[in-house]
């Protein structure tokens, strides 16, 4: 498949890159995890459905939300 659009099946999303998540998830099933595609765009899935919908980001999109997080914007989000 060579056509990659937000809500397909996370597990259709063929890339040279893994599915990676944050080290201090739980191996419980309950993390977020991020691939990045082979045509820059990065992929982002739920690991309890991991054939469930994904969402699918510019490289500049997931830049602004790191940026953001390494700076606290969303620290409120996980209290």
């Amino acid at each position: 498949m060579s056509e990659y659009t937000n809500g397909m099946a996370a597990d259709l999303i063929e890339a040279k890159t893994p599915w990676v998540k944050a080290r201090r998830s739980s191996n419980v099933g309950q993390c977020v995890e991020m691939r990045k595609m082979d045509d820059g765009r990065v992929a982002v899935r739920h690991s309890l459905d991991p054939s469930g919908p994904a969402l699918i980001f510019s490289i500049q999109e997931i830049a602004a939300y790191l940026d953001g997080a390494r700076n606290g914007e969303f620290d409120h989000m996980a209290i």
